[in-house]
């Protein structure tokens, strides 16, 4: 018999691993696969999911061709898809493979889901008639199919009422379809009452919506104005539309009130993707998300790469929030690639912020963005009063932190039954324990970072490489003991306060590393909504959007503390956090106070807040901004070089610099050994480049690694296009 020696069909397959480009593999007789095809080949000694690209094939010889193993039966990444991931990866300098990676994250959602078995009733009638049978017959007597379990939910009676009318024929077993993850919501459900500017503001929205062409509007709304209720009917048109939605939000482990709104409007919940969700519940939604049976996805920064079928709008929420950047393998910004989704798929996006980013305010300001703003909160509640204390005035007790002035107002808030909030953004005791006979720091020793105290916990612990270490009780340098002190406070010293001034008061600290996780500040942020509790004590996740009906206070422990650095956009931050915070207070219309303790109660951001002149405030940044000719003015990418060594790190570093080319609008500053020089054992060094606004970047970057030397040994180089850190 003749060996078949006809040319077989290759194609090009990209895999998720840092390749940098699709490789060649043959596609066997029978098979059927094209671009966007999902796939399993061989890779080495193993065998991985990929995907068929686009454009030609590299020459191969042909007996290195290796052959596509399986073509799974799942529907194929979108045209749109494709182009998106060959975009981020071109902008960020990413191998394509580690981009697709993410598209490729759930790999048990390639096969269809398996059928689930059902019961229909078959006309046939059971020998004896109970009140539990009566109920069972009565709800399946349409001839509709039930799930066993679902059957016996509905009609009040156990499963084996269930099993005994199937048992005498009543029941025909059927397989049925796999159930959605969740149920389709519904655009009439529950159409809201909008004030006149939420109505203005949506038909806007819906406006953009229906055009079915790009665009991004940057939806402008002082903190409890409504703006989810106005995004929502934009929501609704693209669901009427047949289309998909999206919504990003930076804390979707914590917005539960945020999807129980999302299920009043629309009576059914979105798909959620987030670290929080199981595994086996990401790949359910994975696959619906592709075969567009989940028609709304509210998710974290890495749902804007599901496979969606027919995606036709996105709506970023919090939108100028830095948990949108991602700094890990990757480095991208969800919040600029959200629009550029929007732009490769023909369909707008909604930024929405009662604080926006300088970005998207200047994009607005030179007609990129619309923009539609909200002024008033709804139903005419009103702003918090804000005030400045100026802690140079009015200093706290010896050993305390809290001002007189803000303590007198939390008694008074006390005594109506109303609660406060204080905000203190560093978790933990206290940032730093030293001893007081031979001044002994307590240091990670694999970080250039203090060690921080968690006294509920009894450790010291590093928040950067996650070290930790039992508190001793003598000093380690010259074993003194009981002479260890905290310095400067955190929420935990903080609430040690409180209980101490107010026994009576119920109080809670709220923070990311607390014991229980996500379901326990769960359930205390439900807590604080009901009114169960006097006294909040959180750090930044108390500011995220939530809405707690009794809060009329709120205290910002140290305003001061963020604009403690060397950050471009400390101020920007600094304004954003501490209105969105401020902005807990009030919003169901009582009246409502902020006092922010300061020791510059005459800095611009201490001036603007307490104002309430956003405005003058980015205007002044918006021209320092352009003054420097930083973003949006100009362009920003950094490196950061990692190794083993310090010497490692510094000589790589310095090849960098001497490889740039010689160009006049791009500027290489460094390198500098970073703010944070150890991180996790690993020695850090940084350059920066500044260009101006229509430089090429990229190409500037590619040229001067390709002149470079290579990384070699235990070095790293991280390129991060316009980088939101700067440590």
């Amino acid at each position: 018999m003749m060996k078949d020696s006809r040319p077989r069909r290759t194609v090009p397959v990209l895999v998720p691993m840092p390749a940098d480009r699709p490789y060649s593999y043959a596609v066997q007789e029978g098979m059927e696969v094209g671009p966007g095809s999902i796939v399993r080949v061989p890779l080495g000694p193993r065998e991985v999911g990929a995907v068929v690209w686009d454009g030609e094939c590299e020459a191969v010889e042909p007996k290195k061709l290796r052959p596509i193993s399986e073509a799974f039966d799942c529907p194929r990444l979108t045209e749109e898809t494709r182009r998106f991931v060959d975009w981020v990866a071109s902008y960020t300098l990413t191998p394509p493979g580690l981009v697709a990676r993410m598209l490729l994250r759930a790999p048990a959602a390639f096969d269809p889901e398996p059928p689930v078995e059902g019961l229909r009733a078959t006309g046939c009638q059971p020998e004896r008639l109970t009140d539990a049978r009566r109920r069972v017959m009565e709800l399946a007597g349409d001839g509709m199919a039930w799930t066993r379990s679902g059957l016996a939910h509905a009609a009040g009676v156990s499963l084996s009422v269930i099993d005994g009318l199937a048992a005498q024929g009543v029941f025909e077993p059927i397989m049925l379809p796999p159930r959605p993850v969740v149920a389709a919501p519904d655009p009439a459900y529950a159409a809201p009452e909008l004030s006149p500017d939420q109505a203005d503001a949506a038909r806007a929205l819906v406006s953009a919506v229906e055009s079915q062409d790009f665009s991004v509007t940057l939806l402008d709304g002082v903190t409890g104005s409504g703006k989810t209720e106005t995004y929502f009917e934009a929501i609704a048109a693209a669901i009427r539309a047949g289309r998909q939605v999206l919504i990003l939000m930076p804390e979707i482990a914590l917005t539960q009130a945020f999807l129980e709104r999302f299920h009043d409007r629309f009576g059914a919940r979105p798909a959620e993707w987030h670290s929080d969700v199981s595994p086996r519940m990401r790949e359910r939604v994975w696959r619906q998300v592709a075969e567009g049976t989940v028609r709304v996805v509210a998710g974290a920064r890495s749902s804007l790469f599901l496979p969606f079928r027919e995606l036709g709008l996105i709506v970023v929420d919090e939108e100028h929030d830095t948990a949108y950047k991602q700094e890990d393998r990757v480095f991208y910004n969800a919040r600029d690639m959200a629009v550029v989704r929007g732009h490769i798929g023909q369909f707008p996006v909604i930024l929405a912020s009662a604080t926006p980013s300088v970005e998207s305010r200047v994009n607005a300001d030179w007609g990129r963005y619309k923009r539609v703003a909200l002024p008033a909160r709804y139903a005419d509640a009103a702003l918090p009063d804000l005030a400045a204390i100026d802690m140079r005035r009015h200093p706290p007790a010896r050993g305390g932190f809290l001002s007189p002035v803000l303590l007198k107002r939390m008694e008074e808030t006390l005594a109506r039954g109303e609660q406060s909030l204080l905000f203190l953004n560093r978790r933990g005791y206290a940032p730093l324990t030293l001893c007081r006979v031979c001044g002994h720091r307590f240091q990670c020793p694999d970080c250039s970072a203090w060690l921080v105290e968690h006294r509920f916990r009894g450790q010291l612990v590093c928040h950067h490489c996650g070290h930790n270490e039992r508190k001793p009780d003598a000093c380690p340098e010259c074993g003194t003991l009981d002479h260890l002190v905290a310095c400067g406070p955190g929420i935990e010293r903080i609430a040690e306060e409180v209980v101490a001034r107010f026994p009576d008061a119920r109080t809670i600290v709220l923070s990311s590393d607390l014991a229980g996780g996500t379901r326990r500040l769960r359930l205390e942020l439900d807590a604080i909504a009901r009114g169960e509790c006097d006294i909040v004590i959180g750090t930044q996740l108390v500011a995220k959007g939530h809405n707690f009906p009794n809060m009329t206070l709120v205290g910002v422990v140290d305003a001061d503390l963020g604009l403690a650095n060397g950050d471009p956009r400390a101020a920007e931050r600094s304004f954003q956090l501490l209105s969105q915070v401020t902005g807990r207070a009030g919003r169901s219309g009582k009246r409502s106070a902020g006092l922010i303790q300061t020791y510059q109660p005459e800095h611009p951001v201490m001036q603007a807040l307490v104002s309430g002149d956003s405005e003058t405030f980015y205007q002044r940044e918006i021209a320092e901004r352009e003054r420097a000719g930083l973003p949006p003015f100009g362009r920003l990418a950094a490196f950061v070089v990692s190794a083993a060594t310090r010497q490692e790190a510094e000589s790589h570093a310095r090849a960098l610099r001497r490889a740039a080319p010689d160009v006049p609008d791009i500027e290489v500053l460094g390198p500098a050994e970073a703010p944070l020089a150890l991180v996790a054992g690993r020695h850090r060094f940084r350059l920066l480049l500044h260009g101006e606004r229509r430089s090429h970047m990229q190409d500037f970057i590619r040229a001067l690694l390709s002149a470079a030397p290579r990384p070699r040994g235990s070095v790293r180089v991280q390129v991060d296009i316009d980088p939101q850190s700067f440590l």
